[in-house]
């Protein structure tokens, strides 16, 4: 049982994204009969799944090494690019504290939320705002770890303006979409440019090469 939760870690992401994709047909309103409301509670139940699944994972992994997936996803003109994964108790812990946390805002959000039209977007983007999150505390690897911060940067942009017919509203989330994408920017030239010196994005490889590495100071700044 210990094996099976350690080799399955990585999956608990899927659970909000199924929770996700479970509640489309209510989001644009294709169950009318129901309302929205079926939305919600599948992504409540689906995180709640999430969160016993981490913390029994987190049981698993105490006192263990970390253990690495690695998921080839191109590999082309000489450039591999491998999703690398750890899976350590810092890791999983996080991913305990995110869906606990997530649970209960989930909870609050029943209440808070009654009878607002936008209730099954909410619990959408909720869910994919959880999925990065958890993606993002399992990825080894710096290039998907920014690919990750994209993911989270257009969730919280939809997270803001969820209620868009609201002039003020609609104008934070473009703000903070756009304040995003200037960090987002110098992020990418960073990490495009450490590539060729150090020739991997994995973070393991990365703290070794960074603590041997002979690199002028100017070249980088």
């Amino acid at each position: 049982m210990t094996h099976y939760l350690l080799e399955t870690a990585w999956l608990v992401p899927c659970y909000a994204l199924m929770g996700v994709l479970s509640a489309i047909p209510w989001s644009p309103g294709i169950l009318r009969r129901t309302g929205p409301r079926p939305a919600g509670y599948v992504n409540l139940i689906m995180t709640f799944f999430a969160f016993i699944h981490a913390a029994l994972a987190l049981l698993a992994t105490w006192g263990q090494p970390p253990s690495q997936v690695h998921i080839p996803w191109l590999s082309t003109a000489g450039l591999n690019l491998t999703i690398d994964i750890e899976i350590s108790s810092a890791s999983v812990g996080a991913m305990v504290v995110i869906c606990g946390l997530n649970f209960l805002a989930q909870i609050y959000a029943i209440g808070y939320m009654e009878m607002d039209w936008g209730w099954g977007r909410f619990y959408s983007l909720l869910g994919i705002f959880e999925a990065g999150l958890c993606a993002l505390v399992l990825c080894n690897n710096l290039f998907f770890s920014y690919v990750i911060l994209e993911i989270l940067t257009l969730g919280t942009y939809l997270l803001v303006g969820l209620w868009f017919s609201q002039p003020l509203v609609v104008t934070g989330a473009r703000d903070a979409f756009l304040t995003k994408r200037v960090g987002d920017l110098f992020l990418l030239m960073g990490v495009l440019a450490i590539f060729p010196l150090a020739g991997t994005w994995n973070y393991t490889e990365l703290a070794e090469w960074a603590a041997t590495a002979d690199i002028n100071p100017t070249l980088m700044a």
